[in-house]
């Protein structure tokens, strides 16, 4: 189909193969999937199903959370974890109810323009949502490229130009066909090519493979991921961030002082959260999340 070699056997593995997401169904809004990339950023499908669903029940619309205080939208993140997101989507709400008459925008560009909105996001909205003919690059698309018509085992640590080129030149010339070979290749690199251990005697693409013909010469992969979190400045700003979520109102300082031993770690933590918009210190010495 068109220049794309691996097209034909990928779809059809994709349709015997897909996982059965909510934000992929036929009947799925926009905002549904705006939704679900934003919270798919970094974080596994696994636990975003749940925070996607409970997100969706409350606020099935835009206009549903540009009513609500941004705090709200931090609270309903919960652990999910980066909780910039969640500002991100109440902002990317009340823009879309001020410029977009309460619709997600269907154009790359207005998309791209949207708070905390990057390009692959942008790129994955307007074509699963609206059908929209665009390479989209996250981490497992780029290392099914690398390795299937590439031949090495892993992408550079930060997209070229080169790799753009590839995923544009790959793309079924039909829209529709376009949009299904994008999300179809994602599954593809999340359920077989991973990256620690590829499924290569499960891969629909394993004979047109360059890196496995080639013998699958070994290449310097992403660092293994070690404990990252426990004692770190994130570990502490989420504890802060646990004590606002329950709370029903804001909360003494001394209640935040006591999830933390480490005073000067702890006042770091503080600081950058209310930097960061997601804690409001009030007048009376307390902090509350944003209003």
């Amino acid at each position: 189909m068109d220049q794309n070699p691996y097209s034909t056997a990928l779809l059809a593995w994709y349709q015997a193969n897909a996982r059965d997401l909510p934000w992929r169904r036929p009947d799925a809004s926009a905002w549904s999937i705006l939704v679900s990339e934003i919270m798919l950023q970094q974080t596994p499908v696994t636990r975003v199903l749940p925070a996607w669903e409970a997100w969706m029940r409350r606020w099935p619309t835009p206009a549903d959370l540009a009513t609500e205080p941004s705090g709200e939208a931090v609270r309903m993140w919960n652990r999910l974890g980066y909780p910039r997101r969640a500002l991100n989507l109440h902002a990317c709400a009340r823009t879309i109810v001020e410029r977009h008459e309460g619709e997600v925008p269907s154009s790359y560009q207005d998309l791209r323009a949207l708070p905390g909105v990057g390009a692959y996001t942008a790129a994955a909205v307007a074509s699963f949502a609206f059908g929209g003919r665009h390479a989209i690059l996250d981490t497992n698309v780029r290392r099914v490229l690398a390795r299937a018509h590439t031949g090495v085992e892993y992408p550079p640590k930060t997209p070229t130009k080169a790799e753009t080129e590839l995923a544009e030149s790959l793309l079924p010339a039909d829209a529709t066909v376009a949009a299904r070979w994008g999300v179809a290749i994602m599954e593809l690199g999340a359920l077989v090519c991973t990256a620690r251990s590829p499924a290569c005697a499960e891969c629909p693409i394993a004979n047109q493979c360059a890196w496995r013909l080639a013998g699958k010469p070994a290449h310097e992969g992403p660092p293994r991921r070690g404990q990252t979190y426990a004692g770190t400045d994130r570990q502490v700003r989420g504890r802060l961030l646990a004590v606002l979520r329950d709370a029903e109102g804001p909360v003494p300082k001394d209640d935040l002082d006591t999830v933390w031993h480490e005073p000067i770690q702890r006042e770091r933590a503080l600081d950058a959260l209310v930097a960061d918009g997601l804690v409001d210190p009030r007048e009376d010495g307390t902090y509350a999340l944003p209003g």
